[in-house]
C-alpha cells in the first residue's frame, strides 16, 4: 500500500516545517488502511518522509504490524541523483556506479564519498586508471549541493515534484512485488543508530517480499560519522518533539 496523503510543500518550505500539518493526516489514514490490508507493506512517499515513516510505523504497531512492514522512499532519489552525477563527470553509466546518501531526506542528509566505487574500483583509483582528474574539493561541493538542494530548485520552477518520486517508488513497488532482495536506501525504524533510540532514517536495506528485510552496515569515515550523527539527532529531535 503506497501512502502519498498530506499536504504539498510549499516553495521555500523544509521538509521537517511539513511535520505538523501532515502528522494529523496520518493520524487518520494510517489506522484505516491497516484495518483492512493488515498484511500489507506500506510504502511511505509523504514529506518529510524519514518521520512520516517513522510516524506510520507507531500508528500501524496497534494493529500488529512490525516496523520492518513500514517502509519510506527514504533517500533512493537522492542516492539515484548522487550516482548520476557522477556517472556524468567520469561518463560512465550511473549503474556501475556505487554510492549512497543516507539520513534525513533533506538538509542533514550525509554523502558517502569515502565509499564510492565505480565498477569496483574506488573513484580515485578508477579516475586515474582512466585517465581521469580525481574529484576536486569544490568539484565534490558542486555535486553535493546538487544532490542536497536538488527537491529546492524543482520546487521552486514547477511549484512540486513528482517524476522522481514516481519513478523511486515504481521501483520500490516492484521490488517488493517480485521479491527482488534489492540493496535501496529506504527508511524505516532502526532502534539504535548513532547513540539515538528509535530512529527512522535512510540506510541501504535488502529489501524484499515482507518489507526491509535486512539492514547493511556502512563504515565511515570520521566527517560522514558526525554529519550521520548529526543527522540522526535532528530526525530523533523532531520525532520527539511530537510525544507520541
Amino acid at each position: 500500500m503506497v501512502i502519498a496523503a498530506g499536504v504539498a510543500q510549499k516553495p521555500g518550505e523544509t521538509r521537517l516545517a511539513l511535520l505538523q500539518r501532515n502528522a494529523a493526516v496520518f493520524a487518520d489514514v494510517v489506522p484505516s488502511i491497516v484495518k483492512h490490508a493488515p498484511a500489507a507493506v506500506l510504502v511511505v512517499a509523504s514529506n518529510p518522509v524519514d518521520i512520516m515513516t517513522h510516524l506510520a510505523a507507531h500508528f500501524a504497531a496497534p494493529a500488529g504490524v512490525p516496523s520492518s512492514r513500514v517502509i519510506g522512499s527514504g533517500t533512493m532519489l537522492d542516492t539515484a541523483d548522487f550516482r548520476s552525477l557522477l556517472g556524468r563527470r567520469f561518463a560512465v553509466d550511473p549503474q556501475y556506479v556505487h554510492a549512497y546518501v543516507i539520513g534525513e531526506h533533506g538538509d542533514s542528509e550525509v554523502l558517502t564519498w569515502s565509499l564510492v566505487s565505480i565498477a569496483g574500483s574506488k573513484l580515485e583509483d578508477f579516475a586515474m586508471l582512466h585517465g581521469e582528474n580525481p574529484l576536486n574539493k569544490k568539484e565534490r561541493e558542486v555535486i553535493d549541493e546538487k544532490v542536497r538542494r536538488a527537491a529546492y530548485h524543482i520546487i521552486a520552477g514547477k511549484a512540486a515534484t513528482y517524476y522522481g518520486i514516481a519513478s523511486a517508488v515504481s521501483r520500490l513497488v516492484n521490488v517488493l512485488l517480485h521479491d527482488q532482495r534489492a540493496v535501496l536506501t529506504i527508511c524505516k525504524r532502526i532502534e539504535r543508530v548513532s547513540g539515538c533510540d528509535g530512529v527512522t532514517l535512510g540506510l541501504p536495506h535488502i529489501v524484499g517480499s515482507q518489507g526491509a528485510i535486512s539492514t547493511i552496515p556502512l563504515k565511515l569515515d570520521t566527517d560522514e560519522e558526525k554529519g550521520f550523527q548529526r543527522s540522526a539527532s535532528i530526525l530523533h529531535d523532531a520525532i520527539e518533539s511530537l510525544k507520541l
